[in-house]
């Protein structure tokens, strides 16, 4: 009786790791959308409201959730008081400050590093440019995390639970 109880809280576990591992899928979908929304806010406001970025990362902050809110406002903060010489070095220092707990994957963090490269420079045109081609570079990662998230997901619930009777078929 005892064998057939931990029979099935083998193949429950590894049926609930398996479980895990397509959620965990979901929510990083869910953050890179995230991202996406918060540079199609960025590009909006700089095309549309004639502010210094500052003021520009200020507004979006009053419009995101956490942790994005307190990059963008440690972001306003840092440019408004000019605590480093060029808004490429605040950008990377303030994404790996706060941002870092998202545990994005190192392309993606690359690629959102080194958008810094071509803000603030005041030229509104060239700025919107270059948002644009990041969005367009996000939105062909989202696409590709859709294609296969159903499949990763079926993937994963099938070896959780066939790790779970392969487990229980060698313990027996």
């Amino acid at each position: 009786m005892q064998r057939i109880i931990g029979g099935i809280l083998v193949i429950a576990a590894t049926s609930g790791i398996g479980f895990l591992y397509s959620k965990e899928l979901q929510i990083y979908l869910e953050k890179m959308l995230y991202i996406r929304h918060l540079i199609y806010l960025l590009k909006g406001e700089l095309e549309y409201c004639v502010a210094p970025i500052g003021e520009v990362f200020g507004k979006i902050a009053q419009r995101v959730k956490q942790p994005y809110k307190n990059w963008l406002l440690a972001m306003q903060k840092q440019i408004e008081n000019r605590e480093a010489d060029e808004f490429f070095i605040i950008w990377m220092r303030t994404i790996d400050q706060y941002l870092g707990e998202l545990s994005l994957k190192p392309s993606h963090l690359i690629q959102l590093k080194e958008l810094g490269c071509y803000l603030g420079q005041n030229h509104t045109a060239v700025e919107s440019r270059n948002l644009q081609l990041y969005i367009e570079r996000l939105e062909l990662e989202i696409e590709k995390m859709r294609e296969g998230i159903e499949t990763k997901r079926r993937i994963g619930s099938c070896l959780g639970v066939m790790a779970g009777i392969f487990l229980v078929v060698i313990l027996l």
